[in-house]
């Protein structure tokens, strides 16, 4: 796979005997598979492309019938898939929102030019996210809030954090 592929959903299992498949959403926006015609099913490091017939809500899960797949043996071969996309077919995010696939591994450093260290994950807590920075001592919590996340440079791939009183510690 030369280009870079996002997972947006996870083949957990089958589901019926009918050759559909349930998916665990690995997006923010799981009605895009009700809007899509095709995808990309990677597996063992292989790409095919899937016509989606159908797809419902179930639960916390997507359940997607194929075109070319119909019975649960074909469906069962596509399970630990996952169903990826390009980046010019991500959903459009709202100004000032970022994936986050593009944050992770950018490096942080404060509003004085020191660097802080790597964020290796973002935790998401409903009301704002939390970035987990890696430092030479320990990991350190930033909230990503406007007052504390001052830029974000994506091409330069660096953030810069005024940290709020008593955080350092």
């Amino acid at each position: 796979m030369g280009e870079k592929y996002i997972r947006i959903g996870k083949i957990l299992n089958t589901q019926g005997n009918r050759g559909a498949l349930r998916v665990l959403p690995l997006t923010d926006y799981p009605e895009r598979f009700q809007k899509m015609a095709r995808v990309q099913v990677s597996i063992n490091d292989q790409l095919r492309e899937l016509s989606i017939e159908d797809s419902f809500f179930h639960k916390k899960y997507i359940i997607i019938k194929f075109k070319e797949i119909q019975d649960m043996n074909a469906a069962g071969e596509l399970k630990g898939g996952f169903l990826v996309v390009t980046r010019d077919e991500l959903v459009p995010l709202p100004e000032d929102s970022y994936y986050i696939f593009d944050l992770i591994g950018i490096e942080v450093f404060d509003s004085g030019g020191g660097r802080l260290g790597i964020m290796t994950d973002i935790i998401q807590t409903g009301s704002n996210d939390v970035y987990v920075v890696e430092t030479e001592a320990k990991p350190l919590l930033i909230p990503a809030l406007k007052q504390v996340v001052k830029e974000i440079d994506l091409d330069g791939r660096r953030i810069v954090v005024q940290i709020p009183e008593g955080l350092d510690d």
